[in-house]
């Protein structure tokens, strides 16, 4: 009988996604990376994560330390630590491995593990993004996800700090 962990993804440091990331090259696999906060996972967050999965063979997940969500979203936050945060997306269908950074932007982690597609959302322009020039030097490309207007955490918080 199966236990739990065989259904969760792993949570890997730098190291270990690079390992599965050259795994998965080697066995002619398209390798898909997005990256977030995912601080409060809902709709909006399983619906881009789904899509991304859907763009190759394999989706790694960059998941923003505690102290960079910090820095990108305010003092308040994350509302969940790291660990619960890993937790939620490694048991998560889409989502094959989380690997944590500490950086604002993904762009060392990107160097390092060199996937074949980089997965943001369409709220971004693909020029503007400082990650853009390390994904096209080493042969990927960048992907837009359609985006959910409505379904982001800033909101969920908002309806459920309005609720009596």
């Amino acid at each position: 009988m199966p236990s739990a962990d065989d259904f969760l993804a792993p949570v890997l440091d730098r190291a270990g996604a690079v390992a599965l990331r050259e795994s998965l090259r080697a066995r002619g696999k398209i390798v898909v990376f997005t990256n977030g906060c995912f601080d409060v996972i809902h709709s909006g967050h399983t619906q881009y994560l789904a899509w991304a999965r859907a763009q190759g063979d394999a989706l790694i997940v960059g998941l923003n330390g505690d102290a960079s969500v910090c820095g990108l979203k305010g003092p308040q936050r994350p509302y969940v630590p790291f660990d619960g945060r890993a937790a939620v997306l490694a048991a998560l269908r889409s989502v094959d491995a989380v690997v944590g950074f500490d950086e604002s932007t993904p762009v060392e982690l990107l160097a390092a593990l060199k996937p074949d597609v980089h997965v943001k959302s369409a709220q971004y322009r693909v020029e503007d993004l400082p990650e853009r020039d390390v994904v096209e030097a080493n042969g990927g490309r960048v992907a837009l996800a359609p985006h959910l207007d409505g379904k982001s955490t800033t909101d969920l918080v908002a309806t459920i700090r309005s609720r009596p």
